[in-house]
């Protein structure tokens, strides 16, 4: 960048005294000056009567008074005898030691935080579910409560039953909620639990079946309700650093952070019904409950919506590979891709 030019604030006229001296010079060399034809002497200007201060001296006594002050600076600032000069070592030294005494928060710890307030507990209820992952989420759920793996459903407020439990990310303050298709498919009533505690009923809005994705408006949102900040996958790689943020069998929000460990993987669900593809594979821990939730980068900005893990047993648990959807193909879900 180009720096502006500076103007002098001086005055472009001339003083009037160099004026005045032109003025008599000329006049003392016409010859009709003294009324006989004979040129006059020069006129000589009188020499100005001495001052304390003449032109010149004052800049002369003002570079003085900084030169002495320069040199006594110089005297209170050096070191004193025996005194040691601060070394780029000692510098080192002294931060690696505020490092070690004080503890810094970890970059997952600092992204969950920004995007805590945008993570939403999603409930489906209904006719209980008999599929393998609907039985684990129940053993999980309560196990987590601290009752037999597999104790009865306890039921919904309304008597009904707690089908499931996903997650969902608010991506709009109004209450719109993105989260995946198979957590709310085919549910009698949502119901979504703000960051604040607050609950909610929610209703399906729009989908997007290839993508495993639906849309959720919420009938009541907090007051001061926060979305989440949507970034573009076009620059990511594989290596860089994940979380994931969501409920798994219920508990949370839950946070674990990992990598990006390869991108536009395919899945297809152990039932072989459905391939989903151009997915972002990670290795932070994800487990039933998580569906839906946002896979973030260290900024807090959500990068995709965590769909699906792969597990070559029958066990539907995590084992080191999870997938999400890439942000772009979510937000077109709701109508609006934000790149």
């Amino acid at each position: 960048m180009r720096r502006p030019a500076f103007y002098s604030r001086s005055p472009r006229t001339p003083p009037p005294a160099a004026d005045d001296a032109a003025d008599r010079a000329d006049a003392s060399a016409s010859p009709e000056a003294d009324g006989t034809g004979r040129a006059a002497p020069p006129i000589v200007p009188a020499t100005p009567a001495k001052t304390g201060w003449q032109p010149g001296r004052r800049s002369f006594a003002l570079l003085i008074v900084l030169c002495t002050a320069l040199v006594a600076g110089t005297v209170l600032w050096a070191p004193r005898p025996g005194g040691k000069a601060l070394a780029q070592k000692d510098i080192d030294a002294a931060v690696l030691r505020t490092l070690q005494t004080n503890t810094l928060p970890s970059p997952a710890a600092k992204a969950a935080d920004i995007i805590r307030p945008s993570v939403v507990r999603v409930v489906s209820y209904g006719e209980e579910k008999n599929t393998p992952e609907a039985k684990i989420q129940k053993r999980g759920r309560n196990m987590a409560k601290g009752k037999p793996p597999e104790a009865p459903n306890d039921g919904g407020p309304s008597g009904e039953f707690e089908r499931g439990v996903g997650t969902g990310v608010v991506i709009v303050d109004k209450g719109v909620i993105l989260t995946n298709l198979h957590v709310v498919a085919g549910a009698d009533k949502i119901k979504v639990t703000f960051f604040d505690g607050l609950e909610a009923v929610a209703t399906v809005t729009g989908v997007q079946p290839e993508n495993d994705l639906a849309v959720l408006q919420a009938q009541t949102v907090p007051d001061d309700l926060i979305p989440a900040t949507m970034r573009s996958t076009a620059d990511l790689r594989s290596g860089d650093q994940v979380a994931a943020v969501g409920f798994p069998f219920g508990i949370g929000p839950s946070v674990s952070a990992g990598v990006v460990s390869g991108l536009k993987r395919s899945f297809r669900s152990p039932e072989g019904k459905q391939e989903l593809g151009n997915l972002i594979q990670f290795d932070a821990a994800a487990n039933p409950g998580n569906s839906g939730g946002p896979l973030i980068n260290m900024d807090g900005e959500v990068l995709g919506i965590v769909t699906a893990i792969l597990n070559p047993t029958q066990q539907r648990t995590f084992i080191g590979i999870g997938f999400a959807v890439p942000i772009e193909n979510a937000a077109s879900a709701a109508g609006s891709p934000p790149f």
